[in-house]
């Protein structure tokens, strides 16, 4: 059996599990917002910090990657991991992934995608939208085992940058 699993977040700097192949590319149909809120990682309860989260949105793509992972066990420990990771996140969905902007079918289907749902009773971290100001000084003030939150707001530009996913395009990335 093959396991995908698609980061869009710090999972495209930072995979944290084994994986026999990454590669770039993109989902369709949904948009990153620091919207999540985070109190594990780069923030604390007290002072959550925010990281990126999907939401449905026609006509959108984002930009990511596709990781590989094969064989039971692989497969087994990388799920583990991700659990933990990604505990902030009560979705799971699998999605398309598609290589070539011109392509109208997928590269490889049923993807995992970890997402934080907007549902405040299912999700207590959900920050949700605010505005700019805020989100900057929520930002830059938090701070959290994973470190500054700073950092992962420029740790994440850098990569997209690197896999050339224009951070702007589509409005990604607010």
């Amino acid at each position: 059996m093959v396991l995908w699993v698609f980061g869009y977040g710090s999972l495209i700097w930072k995979a944290g599990f084994h994986y026999d192949e990454r590669r770039v590319g993109f989902i369709k149909g949904y948009r990153r917002f620091f919207h999540q809120g985070s109190t594990d990682h780069r923030g604390t309860p007290a002072n959550p910090g925010r990281t990126v989260t999907l939401e449905p949105h026609d006509g959108h793509t984002c930009w990511g990657v596709a990781y590989r992972v094969s064989g039971q066990e692989a497969e087994d420990i990388a799920l583990s991991y991700l659990q933990v990771r990604e505990k902030e996140y009560d979705q799971k969905a699998y999605v398309d992934f598609y290589f070539d902007e011109d392509s109208t079918e997928p590269a490889i289907s049923g993807v995992l995608v970890y997402i934080a749902s907007t549902d405040k009773k299912s999700n207590k971290n959900y920050l949700g939208p605010a505005p700019l100001e805020m989100m900057a000084h929520q930002i830059v003030g938090a701070v959290g085992p994973s470190g500054p939150n700073i950092e992962y707001l420029f740790q994440l530009e850098a990569a997209l940058l690197e896999i050339d996913g224009d951070a702007t395009s589509n409005g990604d990335a607010e």
